[in-house]
């Protein structure tokens, strides 16, 4: 019987539900690919499919949700880049190099 391959994560090997420094896996900075554009290219990617989904269902009422989950997605990064800031070496200076944490020249 063959095995199926798992599903890949989006985003770096360090893509978690939990915030927290992955040492057991080598955590380090990621500044390649998106990660070279905003900070949190996962989330930015989200917002996007919001808007989708807004644009798409054709109706306000979607604007509540997508608002909500907009206000998740804004403090989610902030506590992150927190802990990024505080426990992974090279993040302060990655978050000098690369300004935006969702939405490049604005945020």
């Amino acid at each position: 019987m063959r095995r199926r391959p798992k599903a890949q994560k989006p985003g770096t090997k360090y893509f978690s539900s939990v915030v927290r420094i992955q040492v057991d896996r080598g955590h380090v900075v990621c500044d390649s690919g998106p990660y070279r554009i905003v900070r949190h290219p996962g989330y930015a990617g989200n917002i996007v499919a919001l808007v989708g989904i807004v644009l798409a269902l054709n109706s306000l009422w979607t604007l509540i949700p997508a608002v909500v989950a907009l206000i998740i997605a804004v403090i989610r990064t902030v506590l992150e880049d927190q802990t990024l800031r505080d426990e992974l070496p090279g993040y302060r200076d990655y978050a000098r190099r690369v300004r935006y944490r969702l939405i490049p020249g604005i945020y």
